[in-house]
């Protein structure tokens, strides 16, 4: 299963639920890999506890290697760093991803980061793909290679809005370049039970038919202590309701998704 995570608005959670949700693959006994494609680096930091720019190989790496014709190419696993937890590794970010978009999107190489992810599925039974919080090539690049795309939803009603045209976007990617790509649901982040905004808001995605998973994810402060210590959930307080949540929407995806 390849599951990628994507919104096109900042802010909504994307590598704090793509790293937990790959936390628990791996503490599950899943072999994981994390491939995060924001320049930003979010995800790589979390798990990592550096950014990028002190990596000997990233996905910057790996993508400018595409640009370039040599006699003896790395393989995809050479830009592989294995995470402090066993059994999750990361295809570390890099600043660098920013600059190389336009010459990337010029040569086509939409389909480069799909080759590389199949050239490694002998290795992996699950890899969870964080995307910069935007429609460009590296969010493109990573629906063409997912299996399925998960959507973080914070709960406002400019978020509501832009979420149908978030979900054009994924059928049109669907129609033209992945049929194997299916939308897995919604996921509802930084939920304030006791709000009546965020119910509304949310009961009115359900009423439309939208596929809004469960449960949702809580508010809490825990999470900044989370990526402080670049420890996920699950590994810094795995009593903690949060983390609880999390185990629960991994294990429904699991259900229903088998991975």
């Amino acid at each position: 299963m390849r599951r990628v995570v994507f919104n096109q608005k900042g802010g909504v959670g994307k590598s704090t639920i793509t790293c937990n949700l790959a936390a628990i693959s791996a503490q599950q006994g899943r072999r994981t890999l994390v491939v995060d494609l924001d320049p930003q680096g979010n995800s790589t930091q979390y798990l990592l506890g550096c950014g990028g720019e002190t990596l000997d190989a990233t996905l910057a790496d790996f993508f400018d290697q595409t640009l370039n014709f040599k006699l003896n190419p790395k393989r995809t696993e050479q830009f592989i760093v294995a995470s402090p937890f066993e059994g999750l590794d990361v295809l570390p970010s890099h600043p660098a991803l920013e600059d190389l978009q336009g010459k990337l999107e010029s040569r086509y190489k939409i389909y480069k980061l799909r080759d590389a992810l199949d050239e490694l599925s002998r290795h992996y039974d699950v890899v969870y793909i964080d995307t910069p919080p935007a429609l460009n090539f590296f969010t493109r690049s990573a629906l063409i290679a997912a299996n399925g795309c998960l959507i973080p939803f914070d709960c406002d009603e400019f978020s509501r809005r832009a979420l149908y045209s978030l979900l054009e976007s994924v059928q049109e990617i669907r129609a033209d370049h992945n049929h194997d790509l299916t939308v897995e649901g919604i996921v509802v982040n930084q939920f304030q039970a006791r709000a009546g905004l965020p119910q509304k808001v949310v009961q009115e995605l359900i009423n439309e038919g939208l596929p809004v998973l469960t449960p949702y994810l809580s508010a809490s402060v825990k999470i900044k202590e989370s990526h402080e210590q670049s420890r996920p959930m699950i590994h810094l307080d795995p009593k903690h309701k949060l983390a609880q949540e999390f185990v629960a929407l991994h294990d429904t995806l699991a259900r229903k998704y088998g991975a």
